[in-house]
């Protein structure tokens, strides 16, 4: 029994072309997403006052901080824009941990349909 379900998770199917495509989708369009929050935040925070965004380095950090984990060290955002930002970053990261276990329940629950049947 555990040589079988060894050999499904060593062997290539359909199954694994779907997760790969699934996860390279949701990692490429969360790359793009980050990139333009990064831009969004750099550009409504930089200004405001008090703030600790200060670069595009800064922004980048603060942003890609709040997708991997829905928090940062940093007292932004200030301004009600970025602050609208944020939130989109914290919805879009909780989105795609949600949509990752799906696709990882459906490729353990669809790989053992595809050999039970």
């Amino acid at each position: 029994m555990i040589s079988d379900e060894l050999s499904r998770l060593w062997g290539w199917g359909e199954h694994h072309r779907r997760l790969v495509a699934r996860l390279t989708i949701a990692l490429t369009v969360t790359l793009a997403f980050d990139l333009v929050c990064t831009v969004l935040v750099w550009r409504f925070e930089r200004h405001a006052g008090g703030t600790e965004i200060h670069t595009f380095g800064d922004a980048l950090f603060f942003s890609t901080v709040q997708l991997l984990t829905v928090s940062s060290q940093l007292r932004n955002p200030l301004t009600t824009a970025g602050r609208f930002v944020d939130v989109a970053l914290e919805v879009w990261a909780i989105v795609v941990v949600a949509w990752m276990a799906g696709s990882f329940g459906a490729f353990f629950r669809g790989g053992h349909q595809v050999t039970a049947s």
